[in-house]
């Protein structure tokens, strides 16, 4: 995988030391997360959308109903701004002002395509599903061709963009250091609760093996 090189809009200016490059770094912090913030125009006016998303190798997918407005829109190959965040912690400093929060994330540029065959617009939707659930696409009623027809499938390749990651203690001012108040770091992490069942399941259903560790999602048990 190549590595992503900084230009006038990607590279991390504000606590620089932060900013990473590397596509190692950055596929961790994709690879860790389900929901994704998409920003595009649309007539001047800015939106930003939140959706699933999904890598594969260098390229990112998301995917919607036809007649969503914003892959209507980004289809097109208008600019998108694509970010992926997650909190990992809060920072309790000594001062105010050096409060922070321990974060990982990722900001790309680009533009989206729409994939056009259908069967590789199944292909994707099902590496979707394996992705999240491994082995749940083949005990799922097939999707009809109507289906696949009323949803887009965009791709964007992982080409333009930095990570940004803070870790670790506070940063209090030296002098700061021996005021008389609890300092340190509340560490946050999404944690995946027990399955609810369907009240219309069958009681001879139990959760499916794949539901029992989802640790590959960036989600800890409970």
């Amino acid at each position: 995988m190549t590595d992503l090189t900084p230009t006038a809009r990607s590279r991390v200016k504000r606590l620089h030391e932060r900013g990473a490059y590397d596509f190692a770094t950055i596929a961790a912090i994709l690879d860790a997360g389900l929901l994704c913030h998409v920003g595009y125009i649309i007539d001047a006016q800015p939106y930003v959308t939140p959706t699933a998303y999904w890598r594969e190798g260098e390229h990112l997918y998301w995917h919607g109903s036809s007649a969503s407005r914003m892959l209507r829109t980004v289809e097109k190959g208008v600019d998108v701004c694509f970010t992926v965040s997650h909190l990992d912690g809060l920072v309790l400093a000594r001062s105010g002002f050096n409060h922070s929060i321990n974060y990982r994330s990722v900001m790309l540029f680009g533009r989206a395509r729409k994939i056009e065959d259908q069967a590789a617009k199944l292909r994707a939707l099902e590496s979707f599903v394996e992705h999240l659930f491994p082995g749940r696409w083949k005990q799922l009623r097939p999707a009809t061709t109507q289906e696949v027809k009323a949803t887009t499938v965009l791709s964007m390749a992982i080409e333009e963009g930095s990570a940004k990651v803070r870790t670790g203690w506070p940063h209090d001012d030296e002098d700061d250091y021996s005021w008389p108040v609890w300092a340190g770091v509340v560490p946050v992490q999404a944690v995946v609760q027990s399955p609810v069942p369907d009240e219309r399941l069958s009681d001879t259903w139990e959760p499916p093996a794949y539901l029992a560790d989802l640790r590959h999602l960036g989600l800890s048990s409970k």
